[in-house]
């Protein structure tokens, strides 16, 4: 009977889950190089000293729907599914722009200036063809306002985007995202965080650092030429010393035997 009753459940489950989205197994097919900036020594997030980082890309669309979908790879670091992951969903029959994933933008290193990045590409991708279009009004997570400098932060950040944040309580708990025309969203970005790192200028700066190398391997033979230099004129003063010192003893016990057999 329990058996029956959980099979029924499944079942009751599996008709009311939502359908898959289309074009979910889209990977990205276009890539970028990204110059994450030095910047000083955080209280939170710790560390930032210079990275580089891949952001990929790619485009689906049909009469019904249009996607991009924007991720970030990091060199020798694995992340989780739902990190530096963001879908931006147009639906032409209603004229909305969504952006997704549902659990939100969750970005990895974080306080680098990448979620406003890639917020911003979005953005400047939908205004291209659909500025007339809405952005979809959608519920903020309630755990960022535990923390009032996270909820904070993050409410700048949105704000500067030029979205709407709405509170449905006083405590900034039940936080929301209002709807807002897309070509007023603003489609900027640090780029003092954040630079674009086109191919030929990844070629010139992997060219400038050839040459350093070379020019610092020339340096580094010039000073181990010198100081094999000096560790052979240490040895010969060393064994001039040490015939000396033996010529000295010789003399000074000559010159005692000879003072005592007088």
């Amino acid at each position: 009977m329990t058996d029956t009753i959980d099979a029924v459940e499944k079942t009751a489950e599996s008709e009311n889950a939502a359908p898959p989205k289309p074009w979910d197994d889209v990977v990205p097919e276009h890539f970028q190089m990204l110059r994450l900036a030095p910047l000083p020594t955080d209280r939170a997030t710790g560390g930032r000293p210079l990275r580089f980082v891949q952001m990929g890309q790619a485009e689906r669309h049909s009469k019904e729907l249009s996607l991009l979908r924007l991720n970030i790879q990091l060199p020798g670091q694995r992340v989780r599914r739902e990190q530096n992951h963001l879908d931006i969903w147009v639906d032409h029959l209603e004229h909305v722009v969504r952006f997704g994933p549902d659990s939100g933008l969750q970005i990895e290193p974080w306080n680098r200036g990448l979620g406003r990045f890639l917020i911003a590409a979005g953005i400047h991708w939908a205004q291209k063809r659909w500025a007339t279009y809405k952005v979809e009004s959608f519920d903020l997570a309630s755990k960022d306002g535990l923390n009032e400098d996270t909820r904070m932060r993050r409410d700048h950040f949105l704000r500067t985007q030029g979205f709407e944040v709405g509170y449905a309580d006083a405590q900034h708990m039940k936080g929301s995202i209002k709807q807002v025309q897309v070509g007023n969203l603003h489609s900027t970005w640090n780029n003092e965080k954040v630079q674009i790192v086109e191919i030929l200028d990844a070629a010139q700066m992997l060219e400038k650092a050839e040459q350093r190398l070379q020019e610092q391997d020339v340096t580094i033979r010039k000073h181990e030429e010198r100081v094999n230099k000096y560790r052979r004129d240490d040895a010969g003063l060393r064994f001039t010393i040490a015939c000396l010192v033996t010529f000295a003893v010789f003399q000074a016990g000559l010159l005692i035997w000879i003072a005592t057999h007088r």
